[in-house]
């Protein structure tokens, strides 16, 4: 009895001791995996505290608005129709010149006048012949009717009565040509005063004092009716897009802004560019000139458009790029997002690709950022 229980105490003392190294054991085990996590909870706040935001902005989320849809074409802005004022005669010495560039005229105004002195002479002596001829052909004209009444006597023969009405006849045709003569004189000394043809403004004028002018030769250049029309170059599935009657706002290269009435499209594309023409007629009271390059704007129907500020899209190497926040706290990093861009109203400008509704983008000093930067975003947003 005395050796079993005396065995006994060696195997009860083993079993605490493992029990008291098990215990020990998972003590160290718990603290270890306490540490861990209050260092892994603690490392972002740790980081967070140690970064210096570059930079304190605002923030904004893209938003829809119904806006309309354009198509934006350039093209000259040129005359409606220009009048080519040549000389009408040649030989004659240009002696008074009452245009000039830039005048506005009106319909049979007078331009300028060449010297008539010569023409006037012509026609003098044009009207004396007129005046001997016409006395020469009533003469023939009487003896004709009077040898007619003698035919029945016989005192005449047939031959002597035909040289009489021969006479008459050649004596009235003489009388018409120079008749006809008159007139053409008359006719070139209205030439002699050049007229506009039509109401406008002169844009060109090679006219000179005392010079002598061929036949045909440009004196003047006149915009009808003072009518300018925009040329807007558009690819084949703009075209078939618009229509007679719709408004374009043109943009002028001096900032100003100028209204036209599409009027007509070209029947038929260019062959080089494979862009097609319109017409468009500019209001009279715009400050355009022919000759400018316009930007124009051609309203369509309202379409839906994601869009943001301006200020929040950013250039960059020929690419536009928001800058994304990449967390919803106060100091966050940032990441340049590359978008698509559409149509602009108003400070705004659509994004068509790369930017959802849901995400946050810096609005003012996004243009310092980088890829990767830490901002704070100020409490207004």
């Amino acid at each position: 009895m005395s050796f079993t229980s005396q065995a006994g105490k060696p195997a009860a003392g083993r079993k605490f001791w493992v029990f008291v190294a098990v215990a020990v054991l998972l003590a160290g085990v718990g603290l270890a995996v306490w540490q861990s996590i209050i260092h892994a909870a603690g490392e972002p706040a740790a980081r967070t505290a140690q970064v210096i935001p570059s930079l304190t902005v605002s923030k904004t989320q893209p938003h829809r608005q119904q806006w309309p849809a354009v198509i934006e074409a350039s093209g000259a802005i040129a005359p409606w129709q220009e009048a080519v004022i040549g000389a009408p005669i040649s030989g004659l010495r240009l002696i008074e010149v009452r245009a000039n560039v830039g005048d506005k005229v009106k319909r049979d105004q007078l331009l300028a006048r060449f010297d008539a002195g010569l023409l006037h002479a012509e026609e003098a002596q044009l009207m004396a012949n007129l005046v001997e001829a016409e006395a020469t052909a009533r003469q023939a004209q009487t003896n004709r009717y009077r040898v007619l009444k003698l035919k029945g006597v016989g005192s005449l023969s047939e031959q002597d009565l035909l040289q009489y009405v021969t006479q008459a006849e050649s004596a009235r045709a003489r009388a018409n040509a120079i008749r006809a003569q008159v007139a053409a004189k008359q006719l070139q000394l209205n030439y002699t005063q050049v007229k506009a043809p039509d109401s406008g403004v002169i844009s060109s004028r090679e006219a000179t004092l005392g010079a002598v002018a061929i036949s045909g030769q440009e004196l003047f250049r006149l915009i009808r009716q003072n009518r300018l029309e925009w040329r807007g170059e558009l690819t084949a599935s703009q075209l078939s897009q618009i229509q007679p009657g719709q408004s374009i706002q043109l943009s002028l290269p001096d900032g100003s802004q100028a209204n036209a009435t599409l009027r007509q499209t070209a029947p038929a594309m260019n062959e080089q560019s494979r862009l097609g023409l319109v017409y468009a007629d500019i209001e009279n009271n715009s400050n355009v000139r022919a000759g400018m390059y316009a930007t124009g704007r051609i309203v369509l129907a309202s379409t839906a458009a994601l869009v943001l500020p301006a200020a929040s899209v950013i250039i960059r190497d020929g690419r536009s790029y928001v800058v994304k926040l990449n967390t919803s706290d106060e100091v966050t990093a940032v990441s340049l997002q590359a978008v698509s861009t559409g149509r602009r109203e108003h400070g705004e400008v659509e994004i068509t690709q790369g930017l959802a509704a849901v995400d946050w983008v810096v609005v003012q000093g996004a243009g310092f950022l980088n890829d990767g930067d830490w901002v704070r975003v100020s409490a207004g947003g």
